[in-house]
């Protein structure tokens, strides 16, 4: 059942009201199942929106997206001081109607409204790199960390989740009664998505095994694939 109020005006899902969820187990559920985050600031030179690999945690202040990029990329500069918008989107099949009109797509998705800030304590930034890396992939345990100047190359935000909201569509498409009878096919396609075997970097050298959360991601073993 979605929650009754939406945590902003500027959240509060119109279009599809019902299918719109504000409660904070929703909108982790497709944070976590998400990968690549479309993040909008406003620039001196207009709007832009950027694909971002993206984490989530519970900070001091409550829940939290972390987004990281080049300290030279203009958007993060502007993002850094400026409201900005966050989506991520996971589409889970096309929806075949029996008419285009009603044509749609089963998703999941999470809209973020927020003041980014800046994550410039080293200990900390680290620790937020750390969260961004392993959502998208488990290695930094088994990597080498970054050097301080990848640090001082790099701009982690943080922005709060407390300006959120989930919007879900499942299930079959909704035609009208007078096509029923017709002859067109109606139902749905699913999308599924997941991960191939590990194929290791023509200049590997040596044996060094597949790291355990990249093998695990493919249900592999630890071996390189050459």
């Amino acid at each position: 059942m979605p929650a009754a109020h939406a945590p902003s005006p500027r959240t509060t899902v119109r279009r599809g009201a019902a299918r719109a969820a504000y409660d904070a187990d929703t909108v982790r559920s497709v944070l976590s199942a998400g990968v690549i985050a479309h993040v909008g600031v406003t620039t001196d030179d207009g709007p832009i929106v950027l694909p971002m690999a993206y984490g989530v945690r519970d900070g001091a202040a409550g829940a939290e997206v972390l987004i990281h990029g080049a300290l030279a990329n203009a958007m993060m500069r502007v993002g850094e001081s400026l409201d900005v918008c966050l989506t991520v989107t996971i589409v889970d099949g096309l929806v075949v109607a029996r008419t285009p009109f009603h044509n749609s797509m089963n998703y999941r998705s999470v809209v973020v409204r927020g003041m980014a800030s800046a994550i410039r304590e080293p200990d900390a930034k680290l620790a937020a790199l750390r969260v961004i890396n392993d959502h998208v992939t488990p290695t930094w345990a088994d990597a080498r960390p970054p050097s301080n100047s990848d640090l001082r190359a790099t701009l982690v935000l943080s922005i709060p989740l407390a300006e959120s909201s989930a919007k879900v569509r499942s299930g079959d498409p909704i035609d009208e009664d007078i096509d029923l009878d017709g002859p067109h096919w109606a139902g749905v396609v699913p999308l599924e998505t997941r991960w191939g075997r590990p194929d290791a970097a023509r200049d590997l050298r040596g044996n060094p095994p597949v790291p355990p959360g990249v093998a695990a991601l493919a249900g592999t073993d630890a071996h390189p694939s050459r």
